[in-house]
């Protein structure tokens, strides 16, 4: 029951956020904010990346999803956390990167114990 409620809210979130996106980019930006600031647009898409790689780390029965830190700017994601394996850092990374909307990875999380 718990997975189907989360679930069922990140896709939730990622249409609405989605249809949103939608409106935002309809909407001429300043030319000179463009290459210094995140456009509407452009954050409300970093939010629907985050929550798909969320809900993807979520569904995955391997990994725990309150382990691993996901941000996403423009497109470009970064993982942190501690793990209990390499293998599940790498399974992580392998779920992010198949994410519509991911340009890269930068991950950053650690295998407990290890530095």
């Amino acid at each position: 029951m718990k997975r189907l409620t989360i679930g069922t809210m990140a896709t939730a979130i990622a249409l609405a956020f989605g249809t949103a996106a939608t409106a935002a980019e309809t909407a001429p930006a300043p030319a000179a904010s463009a290459n210094k600031k995140e456009s509407a647009g452009e954050y409300v898409d970093d939010a629907v990346i985050t929550s798909k790689i969320k809900a993807a780390i979520f569904k995955d029965s391997t990994l725990k999803a309150t382990e691993i830190n996901v941000e996403t700017y423009k497109g470009i994601v970064q993982l942190s956390g501690f793990l209990k394996s390499r293998a599940d850092i790498n399974q992580a990374v392998k779920l992010a990167k198949g994410v519509k909307g991911v340009k890269s990875v930068k991950n950053d999380m650690m295998v407990k114990g290890k530095q």
